[in-house]
């Protein structure tokens, strides 16, 4: 496994966001944000973009974690329940499958109280190339 701590830090958009990683292993990886003011809609709930790059960063370290450059090349989302200011949001991607050339990956976005937010599924092309850390 590589350091999935150094792609976050390279991650200039999540970090932007306040999104950070909270823990990673090979196909697996954890993120986490807490929502605020700047991140609400006009409907003053959580944007659905907030939710979507949450889970797009677990999706994205976890498909890489294996030291192969991997993107996405298809991905779902389903919204369930409003996240609110406050609000700490964590993303869960865990792999599902993988073959030589692609991996697919559940991610679930809960907030603290458990609820589900949103739920994600994603398919990754491995390039073979390895990731450089």
């Amino acid at each position: 496994m590589i350091d999935v701590s150094a792609l976050a830090r390279r991650d200039i958009f999540a970090r932007g966001l306040g999104i950070e990683l909270v823990e990673a292993s090979l196909g697996r990886a954890v993120t986490r944000v807490t929502v605020e003011e700047r991140h609400l809609n006009f409907n003053g709930v959580g944007h659905g973009g907030l939710t979507f790059t949450l889970a797009d960063a677990a999706f994205g370290y976890a498909c890489n974690s294996q030291g192969v450059v991997s993107g996405s090349i298809d991905a779902h989302m389903i919204y369930s329940a409003a996240a609110r200011g406050g609000d700490v949001l964590t993303a869960t991607a865990v792999e599902i499958s993988r073959s030589s050339k692609t991996s697919n990956y559940r991610i679930d976005v809960v907030r603290a109280d458990g609820k589900l937010v949103a739920a994600m599924t994603g398919t990754a092309l491995i390039s073979g190339k390895p990731v450089e850390v």
